[in-house]
C-alpha cells in the first residue's frame, strides 16, 4: 500500500480538489460558485502517490464572541474522501494536518463546520457549540395585541440597494449575538445572498429592508386547490431593536401569497414565538448548529468574556491536540476578563476537549454536561460557578452556513 502524505495545496491544484469534494458528496456542479472563496493556502490535501484523495479547506472570518469580542476562526469546510479511498485513515491525516498547522502558526485560536454526519467530529475535538431551529410559522398569524411593531415601514429593495445598505448595518450588530461570523464582499455573495436559485427549489434571494433591519428571504412557489400557497424561506434576519424585528415579521407573515415562512437557520431562542397570539402556531425542530474544537485552549478561553468571576483549576484531556492536554487555571475578574495560565494545583473539573468546545460559546453548561455524565465526579459548586461563568444571555447563533 502507497503511504498516504499530507501537504498544502497549490493553486494549480484546485481543480483537481473540486473534483474530489464533488466526488465524495455525489455532486455535479453545484460547486462552482464555491470556487472564488477558497484559498489553496488554507488547503490541505491527502495523496497516495500523485493521487489526491482527500480534501479540507477552511475560510477565514471572525466569530462573535460573548461579551461583544470577536477572534480569527478556522471555518472549516469542503472536506471529503474521494470513494474507494475510505476508512484508510485520510480523514484523521486531513483533520491532523489542518489543527496543527493552526497552533504551529499562532493562527486562528479555534475551529468550527458544519458536520454532515454527527458521529464522524467527536474524536478530533469538535462538539456542538451552537443550536439552530427549524421554524415555520403559517402565514397571516396574528400578533398578540401588546406587541409594539416599529411603523416606520418595511420595504422591497434591488439586489444592489439593498447589498449596499445590509453591508453598512450588518457589521453595527455583527458582535452582538455570539456565533455570528464577520462577512466580506465575497462571503455576502456566497453564503450568504447568492444571485441564483436555492437548492431545494427556492427562487433567488429578495430583500426587505427596515431602517433598523433587513431581512432576505427566498419565494418558493406552491398553488393548492384554494389558490396560492407560497413558503417565504428566510435565509437571515437581523434587527437593531425589538419594534424592528417585529415590524419585519410582520412584513414577512403579511406577504401577499404567503402560506407559510419557514426559517431553517433560526435562533433557538427566536423572539418571535413570543409575538405570536398563539405560540403553537410556530413550529419548532431543534437540530445541532456549529461544531467547534478549541485550537489553542488558553487563546481561546482569553479571547472571550464571562458573565461572573471564576477562579478554578480545569484538568484538561485532548488527544489529538496534546499541547491543550494539562491542568489549567482560569481566572476570570469582575469585568470578565480571563487569565489562564499552566498550574500544578488540584483540578476542581476534570474535562475533556470537547467538553469545553461544547460550552465556549454558552451554547451548553457544565452542569448540564455533568448531569450527562459527561465530567465524572465532579463538585457541584464548581459546576454551579463554572456555569455560570460560561453563560450567556442569549443563545449562541450562527445564521449562515459555509
Amino acid at each position: 500500500m502507497t503511504d498516504l502524505t499530507a501537504r498544502t495545496l497549490q493553486g494549480s491544484e484546485l481543480d483537481d480538489y473540486f473534483d474530489v469534494f464533488r466526488a465524495a458528496f455525489l455532486l455535479d456542479d453545484e460547486l462552482l460558485h464555491f470556487r472564488g472563496v477558497l484559498d489553496a493556502g488554507r488547503s490541505h490535501g491527502v495523496f497516495d502517490g500523485d493521487e489526491l484523495i482527500g480534501v479540507a479547506s477552511r475560510l477565514a472570518p471572525r466569530l462573535a464572541l460573548p461579551g461583544g469580542t470577536s477572534a480569527p476562526l478556522a471555518a472549516v469546510t469542503a472536506v471529503g474522501v474521494k470513494p474507494g479511498h475510505r476508512r484508510r485513515g485520510v480523514l484523521t491525516r486531513l483533520m491532523r494536518a489542518q489543527l496543527h498547522s493552526l497552533h504551529e502558526d499562532g493562527g486562528a485560536p479555534v475551529a468550527a463546520l458544519y458536520a454532515s454526519e454527527g458521529a464522524i467530529y467527536g474524536r478530533f475535538g469538535y462538539a456542538v457549540g451552537t443550536y439552530e431551529a427549524k421554524l415555520s410559522v403559517p402565514g397571516k398569524t396574528p400578533f398578540k395585541s401588546t406587541v409594539d411593531i416599529d411603523p416606520r415601514p418595511v420595504r422591497e429593495l434591488g439586489r444592489e440597494a439593498a447589498l449596499e445598505f445590509v453591508h453598512r448595518f450588518y457589521p453595527t450588530v455583527e458582535r452582538d449575538h455570539a456565533g455570528r461570523l464577520s462577512r466580506d464582499d465575497s462571503a455576502w455573495e456566497v453564503r450568504v445572498a447568492a444571485d441564483r436559485p436555492g437548492d431545494a427549489g427556492e427562487g433567488k434571494p429578495r430583500f426587505a429592508v427596515h431602517p433598523d433591519g433587513y431581512a432576505i428571504y427566498r419565494p418558493e412557489k406552491g398553488w393548492n386547490d384554494r389558490g396560492p400557497d407560497f413558503k417565504l424561506h428566510v435565509q437571515e434576519l437581523v434587527a437593531a431593536t425589538p419594534r424592528a424585528y417585529a415590524a419585519l415579521w410582520r412584513y414577512l407573515l403579511d406577504v401577499d401569497f404567503a402560506g407559510e415562512v419557514r426559517w431553517d437557520k433560526a435562533a433557538v431562542d427566536e423572539p418571535v414565538v413570543h409575538l405570536l397570539a398563539n405560540p403553537r402556531t410556530a413550529g419548532r425542530r431543534v437540530v445541532d448548529g456549529l461544531w467547534l474544537r478549541l485550537v489553542d485552549l488558553d487563546r481561546a478561553l482569553r479571547a472571550r468574556t464571562y458573565s461572573a468571576p471564576l477562579d478554578t483549576v480545569l484538568e484538561v484531556t485532548d488527544a489529538f491536540c496534546p499541547w491543550n492536554a494539562g491542568r489549567w487555571r482560569l481566572r476570570v475578574d469582575d469585568d470578565g476578563n480571563a487569565e489562564v495560565t499552566r498550574s500544578e494545583d488540584a483540578a476542581a473539573l476534570d474535562v475533556d476537549i470537547t467538553d469545553l468546545a461544547s460550552v465556549y460559546l454558552g451554547g451548553n453548561t457544565f452542569a448540564g454536561l455533568a448531569r450527562a455524565g459527561r465530567l465524572g465526579d465532579a463538585d457541584p459548586d464548581a459546576l454551579r460557578r463554572a456555569s455560570r461563568a460560561f453563560a450567556t444571555d442569549v443563545a449562541p447563533h450562527c445564521q449562515e452556513g459555509f
